[in-house]
C-alpha cells in the first residue's frame, strides 16, 4: 500500500462543517489502490461507554484525479463533537487505520485508543463557511458599460465614435452608459439571467475604469448616483442582483491622493499610500520593451498609471472600507467583484469581509484570482474567486484539444477538491470576459461547438456568467478586441439567442441539482463521449457529449435539451452533439 498517497487534514476542505449539524470529511488515497475505506467517528467523551469504534462507516470515491482517489462522508454529532479515524483496506485485503498521529497497522488494541483520533473539537457554527444562500441559483450577465449600450448621448465623451463602426482600441470610446443598461433591462429580463456583474462604473479617464479617480462618484460619461439608484431598484424589481467591480489594489494616476504626492514628494500627507521606493515616484521605458517601466513605485502590471495602494496603512483601510460599505449602505448593492484581489494583503481582506458582510450579511464577496486560491477561501475573506482554472481544463479540451477528456475530468476534480463545498456552490463560472478573447473566436466561428461548451458549463456546480453579447454570436479576439459593442437588432444571432434563453431556463428550472448535486462522471479518451449524472434528493439528470465520431447511446429517460442528435433505437449523437435527460 502506498503510504504517501493517503492524506488528510482536520479542519480544512477535507473536514469542514457544511450546515450547522452536518460534517463532510474526505480522504485522499493514492489512484485504483484502495478498495474500501471506512471512517470510525463518534463523541470522545462517550468513547469508552458507547464503543462506536466498533461502527464503522463506509466512505464513497467520490472524486479522482490521474493519480489519485478522494473519498467522501457526511456525518452528524449528536453532542456537536467528533472524533474520528480512517480503517483503509486495499485490494490484497490489508488494513491499516489512519490517525491523528500517523498511520499504523491495523489491530483491535490500536483503534481503542482514544488520543489516537482526529478532532473536531466543537461544531462553532460562527466559525462555519458560510456563502449567500441566492448565489448558487443565480446566472450572471457580465457587462462592460461603455460598450453594452449607449442609452444618452449627450453625456457621450469628446471623440466618443459611431456605435460599432470600428473594433475598440484601448483609447476608443462609443458612449455606453447607465441608462443604456437600464433601457435593456427588459431584454435581460427577457434572457433569463438574474445577476448583472457590472465592471466598474467610478469616476476613471479610460474606457475601463479601472483607474479609478474617485470611488464616490459614478463617471459622468455613465450618469450620476440618481440614475445608478434607479437601476439598482428597477433591476431588483426584476429579481436581478447587482454586483459592481472594486479595484481596492491600486489607483488612477489622476486621482488627487497620487497628484499630491506628484506635487509635495515624501512629505505628502499621502505619501504613505503607496508604496514609493525614492522620490521623486518616476518611470521610464524599458529598452525593447513594449509593456515594462524603470518604476520608483510599486503599480499595477508596470502600468505608470495605477499607482498601488499600501494597504497595511490604516488610513488607506479606512479610506476603502468607508467605500465598499457606503455603495452597500445608500444604494443597496448585492455583490463586491473585487479587482486584482490576489495582490492585495490578506489582513485587509480580512477587515473587508468583516465590514461589508456588517452591513449586508448575504453580500457576494467574489474576488478576482485566476490560481489556486485557498489562502482566500477560508471563510473570513472571500465566498469565491472568479473559476478561471476550473474553466481552463473545460476549454483545453473541447476548444484546444491539448487534453484528454479524461484529463479535463481530473483538471476540474482537482479544483473542486481545492475547496469547501460551500464555495464551489457559489463559484463564479466564466467560459470568456472582459480579459480574454470571446468564445466563438475561440471556436472558430462554430456555434455547435460554443453551444456544447457552453451547455457543460452551465450544468456544473458554481455560478454560470455569460460576457454580454456571447449570447447573440459576438466575436473578438484578446482585450481589447473582447470589449466590442454590443450588438442590437438585426445583427443579433436570434437562433443562437433563442437557444441561450433555453439554457439559462434549463439551469434556473433544475438550479437545485446543478448547485448542490452530486456528480458522477462515464467518459471514454478514444470516443471522446462523456456522460455525467447529477443528483440531488429525488431528481436525477444526465447529460451526454459527444466530441468524436457518430456515437449510439441509451436514452432511458425524459429528454430536456441537446443538438445535433437524432432518436433511432436510442440516440444518435454526431460530434458537438449532446443530450439532457431527466431520469
Amino acid at each position: 500500500m502506498n503510504y504517501a498517497g493517503i492524506y488528510h487534514r482536520p479542519e480544512s476542505e477535507f473536514a469542514f462543517l457544511y450546515t450547522k449539524d452536518l460534517m463532510r470529511i474526505r480522504l485522499q488515497t493514492a489512484r485504483d489502490e484502495i478498495e474500501k475505506v471506512e471512517l470510525i467517528s463518534g463523541d470522545f467523551y462517550l468513547f469508552a461507554e458507547e464503543k462506536w469504534y466498533q461502527k464503522p462507516q463506509t466512505m464513497e470515491k467520490a472524486y479522482m484525479t490521474d493519480t489519485h482517489d478522494y473519498w467522501e462522508i457526511e456525518v452528524t454529532a449528536p453532542h456537536h463533537r467528533l472524533a474520528y479515524a480512517f480503517l483503509i483496506t486495499d485490494f490484497s485485503g490489508t488494513k491499516i487505520f489512519y490517525t491523528d498521529q500517523g498511520i499504523f497497522d491495523f489491530d483491535e488494541q490500536r483503534i481503542t485508543r482514544d488520543n489516537l483520533y482526529f478532532r473536531m473539537p466543537y461544531f462553532h457554527e460562527i466559525d462555519r463557511f458560510k456563502v449567500p444562500s441566492w448565489v448558487a441559483k443565480t446566472v450572471w450577465y457580465q457587462i462592460f458599460p461603455e460598450r453594452f449600450c449607449n442609452g444618452d448621448p449627450s453625456n457621450d465623451p469628446e471623440n466618443t465614435m459611431a456605435w460599432g463602426s470600428e473594433k475598440p482600441t484601448r483609447e476608443s470610446f462609443y458612449g455606453g452608459d447607465l441608462q443604456g443598461v437600464i433601457n435593456q433591462l427588459d431584454y435581460l429580463e427577457d434572457l433569463g439571467i438574474n445577476g448583472l456583474y457590472l465592471c466598474p462604473i467610478f469616476t476613471a479617464p479610460s474606457n475601463h475604469k479601472y483607474d479609478t479617480v474617485d470611488y464616490y462618484e459614478i463617471d459622468p460619461h455613465f450618469g450620476d448616483k440618481q440614475l445608478f439608484r434607479e437601476l439598482v431598484e428597477k433591476a431588483h424589481e426584476r429579481g436581478i442582483r447587482i454586483m459592481l467591480d472594486a479595484v481596492f489594489n491600486h489607483l488612477g494616476a489622476s486621482s488627487h491622493q497620487w497628484q499630491d504626492v506628484i506635487l509635495h514628494g515624501k512629505e505628502s500627507a499621502y505619501a504613505d499610500w503607496f508604496h514609493v521606493e525614492s522620490f521623486p515616484p518616476q518611470y521610464t521605458a524599458v529598452p525593447n520593451s513594449e509593456n515594462a517601466k524603470n518604476l520608483t513605485y510599486d503599480a499595477f502590471n508596470f502600468n505608470p498609471n495605477m499607482p498601488k495602494l499600501n494597504t497595511a496603512n490604516p488610513e488607506v483601510q479606512k479610506y476603502l472600507l468607508e467605500i465598499a460599505t457606503y455603495w452597500i449602505r445608500e444604494f443597496d448593492i448585492d455583490g463586491w467583484r473585487l479587482d486584482v484581489a490576489n495582490e492585495v494583503d490578506h489582513h485587509f481582506w480580512k477587515e473587508f469581509h468583516q465590514a461589508v458582510l456588517k452591513q449586508k450579511p448575504d453580500l457576494y464577496i467574489l474576488g478576482e484570482i485566476w490560481h489556486t486560491s485557498q489562502n482566500w477561501l477560508q471563510g473570513d475573506e472571500f465566498h469565491a474567486v472568479m473559476n478561471y482554472a476550473f474553466t481552463d481544463a473545460i476549454k483545453a479540451f473541447f476548444v484546444e484539444q491539448s487534453i484528454s477528456l479524461s484529463q479535463m475530468i481530473f483538471g476540474m476534480n482537482r479544483q473542486q477538491l481545492l475547496y469547501r463545498d460551500q464555495t464551489n456552490e457559489v463559484t463564479f463560472n466564466l467560459l470568456d470576459s472582459h480579459d480574454t478573447p470571446r468564445m466563438l473566436t475561440l471556436c472558430q466561428g462554430n456555434k455547435d461547438l460554443m453551444k456544447a461548451i457552453l451547455t457543460f458549463m452551465f450544468i456544473q456546480k458554481g455560478t454560470p456568467c455569460i460576457y454580454y453579447g456571447t449570447e447573440v454570436g459576438m466575436e473578438g479576439e484578446a482585450d481589447p478586441d473582447c470589449r466590442r459593442c454590443m450588438l442590437w437588432g438585426e445583427e443579433q444571432d436570434q437562433e443562437l439567442h433563442a437557444f441561450m434563453k433555453q439554457l439559462i431556463a434549463l439551469r434556473k428550472q433544475f438550479s437545485e441539482v446543478f448547485s448542490y448535486g452530486s456528480t458522477t462522471w462515464h467518459y471514454d479518451d478514444d470516443k471522446k463521449i462523456v456522460s455525467l449524472t447529477r443528483k440531488y434528493k429525488e431528481k436525477t439528470l444526465i447529460a451526454l457529449f459527444n466530441e468524436g465520431k457518430m456515437v449510439e447511446t441509451v436514452a432511458n429517460g425524459r429528454r430536456l435539451f441537446g443538438q445535433n442528435y437524432h432518436e433511432r433505437s436510442g440516440y444518435q449523437l454526431a460530434k458537438h452533439g449532446f443530450l439532457i435527460e431527466e431520469c
